[in-house]
């Protein structure tokens, strides 16, 4: 049974007509893997090593139906709903959403590009993902920053509407809007003085190119009232503003690809002095054969003068492709923290949320990861 039949036999099971001239795609990945840790938090607020089962790591799993249908003189209807899920026990990713990694719908104009309103992926992670360790080899969540505090790779936005420009020569381009949905806080709102996450707004911005074996990107990203975040075991509350640019570069080099990514980070609070987030990447593959590619990544993550914090990661990875959808990969990560965010010691923190290896304890400002996984993708 191949996609497009499963895809039908889906939509008709929910009483969805698919028409003729209308094409719908069912799609998914799935992974899953055992992970190890010499540091990780335990429930006395310590650390001790850890071996689990881990799952969405090379790639978030997921299941998703896409679709368009032709309205004629270039006009296409376009669909996309997305599902993140845990292999691991069959629950819900993004905060129990249905559809949380992505739900869109629009129009594509060719030679145009296309506008789509729903809950949709910022331009940072549109754009900059390209030129990052996790999104160029099966490293994955495990390199991308502490808590993708740069929105990298989990920068979903409610309420908005977007546009994504055609290719133009290598370039493309694009703008992003999240609407408030609040009544008098169009651009979001404090309630009795303190940050109101309800009242989220957001804006982003993107521009890339890539022609031949280059290819260089530049986003920006500002979310007003994006909520508490948690950075190295310190959280960071009464946001007002996150505010966040990158650039980003890759070459190919015959079997080698090599990136480079800067981006700043600022978290404005309501009231005190704003946090700063400097980071700096680079990395590179190599294709030993068509079936084989080693990975290397550097990450050096750092805290504003004031707050003085720092991080040091690296990541090793060698994927073996048993087929053009599922492959075997094996990885190693080190990070060291150094410095404090505030008064507190900095922790070192691998993935780019706390529900992978989580924070370690007080007494780990180094720590190990290794992986073991298969991906399979349809």
């Amino acid at each position: 049974m191949n996609k497009r039949i499963l895809a039908a036999a889906v939509l008709g099971s929910i009483g969805v007509a698919a028409h003729a001239q209308s094409s719908v795609t069912l799609y998914g990945v799935i992974d899953a893997g055992l992970s190890y840790t010499n540091h990780a938090k335990t429930a006395a607020g310590g650390s001790s090593s850890l071996t689990k089962f881990d799952d969405g790591v090379a790639q978030g799993s997921r299941w998703g139906i896409k679709g368009s249908e032709d309205l004629g003189g270039g006009l296409k209807a376009i669909f996309t709903l997305e599902n993140g899920f845990s292999i691991a026990n069959g629950t819900l990713g993004q905060g129990q959403r249905e559809f949380g990694r992505q739900a869109f719908v629009g129009l594509s104009k060719s030679g145009v590009g296309t506008l789509t309103l729903g809950r949709q992926y910022s331009l940072s992670t549109d754009v900059l993902a390209n030129y990052t360790t996790g999104g160029n080899t099966v490293a994955g969540n495990y390199a991308f920053h502490i808590n993708d505090v740069d929105q990298l790779t989990s920068s979903r936005i409610d309420n908005s509407i977007k546009f994504a420009s055609e290719n133009f020569a290598g370039v493309t381009f694009g703008a992003l809007y999240g609407f408030s949905n609040q009544a008098g806080a169009f651009a979001g709102s404090l309630a009795n003085g303190t940050a109101n996450p309800g009242s989220s707004r957001t804006y982003s911005f993107g521009l890339n190119y890539a022609a031949g074996p280059f290819g260089v990107g530049a986003a920006y990203t500002d979310i007003r009232f994006p909520g508490n975040q948690s950075i190295s075991n310190v959280t960071i509350a009464n946001v007002q503003e996150l505010r966040t640019f990158g650039l980003g570069a890759r070459y190919l080099l015959g079997p080698a690809t090599f990136w480079a990514l800067y981006t700043n980070t600022r978290f404005v609070p309501v009231t005190g002095t704003a946090l700063l987030f400097d980071t700096y990447e680079a990395g590179a593959k190599y294709a030993i054969t068509p079936a084989l590619a080693a990975g290397l990544g550097y990450t050096y993550m750092h805290m504003n003068d004031a707050a003085k914090g720092h991080f040091n990661q690296v990541d090793l990875s060698l994927d073996y492709a048993l087929s053009k959808r599922t492959d075997v990969y094996v990885l190693g990560i080190y990070q060291n923290a150094a410095g404090k965010n505030g008064a507190t010691q900095v922790q070192a923190q691998i993935g780019d949320s706390t529900g992978f290896f989580g924070t370690s304890g007080s007494d780990a400002q180094s720590q190990i990861g290794a992986r073991v996984g298969i991906r399979h993708k349809f």
